[in-house]
């Protein structure tokens, strides 16, 4: 219990949110697509701050999942915690449970549990967003990607990747149907 709420409240951390007001620009949530997280803030104030977004998104999680790993949880078990840190950043309490699409955090997760797994992911995420320049059709194909990855590369922990996936998933609805009717923004 202690490693979920831990893992909650360090996910609840918004990178976005942090590397913005240290660069003094403005709350990603107020501009562009509303999202705090890399893609608005690649589109609202280009690579660097997008790059700082990601990076600290995606090592937020991880001494949660570190510590996880060290008292030798079960699989199931360290895929609680992980998806704690996701749900954090998707629904952080203190911006009224208005977060991230838990992209860059479920890289971070992935890379402590399942690395092979966040490896094919981000080179297939990296491959779609070059080539589409659409970073909800690499989130969402990556994200699909990676429960069939992990039942190659990391079997124990399918069910908990695919408790990743379905929460990516269900944080791009308005996404989806945004892509349906050709008004996704591009990067």
């Amino acid at each position: 219990m202690t490693l979920v709420l831990l893992g909650y409240a360090s996910g609840s951390c918004l990178g976005a949110l942090w590397v913005c007001r240290l660069a003094g620009v403005g709350d990603p949530r107020r501009e562009g697509s509303g999202n705090p997280g890399f893609s608005n803030v690649l589109r609202l104030h280009g690579r660097r701050l997008a790059a700082a977004t990601l990076l600290l998104d995606a090592l937020k999680g991880m001494p949660v999942l570190w510590l996880a790993l060290g008292l030798d949880l079960a699989p199931w078990e360290q895929g609680v915690a992980g998806l704690a840190v996701l749900l954090g950043h998707s629904y952080p309490p203190w911006h009224r449970f208005r977060g991230g699409k838990a992209v860059a955090s479920a890289f971070g997760v992935m890379l402590v549990l399942t690395p092979w797994v966040a490896l094919c992911c981000a080179a297939l995420w990296t491959l779609l967003a070059w080539r589409v320049r659409t970073a909800a059709v690499a989130s969402l194909a990556s994200a699909g990607i990676a429960p069939l990855a992990s039942l190659w590369l990391a079997p124990d922990y399918v069910w908990v990747v695919m408790a990743f996936t379905a929460l990516v998933l269900v944080r791009h609805l308005l996404n989806i149907h945004r892509l349906r009717h050709g008004e996704e923004p591009g990067i």
